[in-house]
C-alpha cells in the first residue's frame, strides 16, 4: 500500500469523496464546504485509490480530521488504521498536540474503531456544536522527546 498526499483537485481523491458522500446519503454535503486548507492523503492498493483522509489546522496546537473513508470492498484490511497513523504523523509534524474528529455517521457505527485507535468522545465543538448527527472524538498526540 502506498499513502501519498493529493490536492483537492485530484480526480482519484474526488471519486473517493463522492463515494463517501453517497454512502452517507449526503451528496453535496461537503463538496463546496471542505475548507481549502485541508491536506489530503490517499491510500493506493494494487494501483487503485481505495481510501482517503484529510487534516486541517484548527489552531496552532489542534488538528481536525476530515473524510476518513475506505471503500467498502477494502475494509477490514487495516487500511484505515494505517491511513489514520499517517494523518496523525502529519498532525504531529505540524506541531499539533491534539487531533479532533467530527463524525457524520451514527454514533455506534464507527465509535469502536475510533476508541480502539485512542480517540475519546468529546462534546461537539465549533461549527459542529449544533449538529444533530454523529459525534466528536479527540486524541492527544504523544509529546516529542
Amino acid at each position: 500500500m502506498l499513502i501519498s498526499a493529493r490536492t483537492g483537485t485530484d480526480p482519484e481523491l474526488a471519486a473517493l469523496v463522492v463515494a463517501w458522500q453517497r454512502e452517507l446519503g449526503a451528496v453535496g454535503h461537503r463538496a463546496d464546504g471542505t475548507p481549502a486548507d485541508v491536506r489530503f492523503l490517499v491510500a493506493v492498493v494494487g494501483g487503485r485509490a481505495v481510501a482517503c483522509g484529510g487534516l486541517r489546522s484548527r489552531d496552532p496546537g489542534t488538528g481536525e480530521l476530515h473524510a476518513v473513508y475506505v471503500r467498502p470492498a477494502y475494509r477490514g484490511r487495516g487500511i484505515a488504521r494505517q491511513l489514520l497513523a499517517t494523518l496523525e504523523e502529519v498532525a504531529f509534524q505540524a506541531g499539533h498536540t491534539t487531533v479532533f474528529l467530527p463524525t457524520a455517521s451514527s454514533p455506534t457505527a464507527t465509535a469502536g474503531f475510533w476508541t480502539a485507535c485512542g480517540y475519546q468522545p468529546v462534546p461537539a465543538y465549533g461549527e459542529h456544536g449544533g449538529l444533530s448527527y454523529g459525534r466528536c472524538f479527540a486524541k492527544r498526540l504523544p509529546v516529542a522527546a
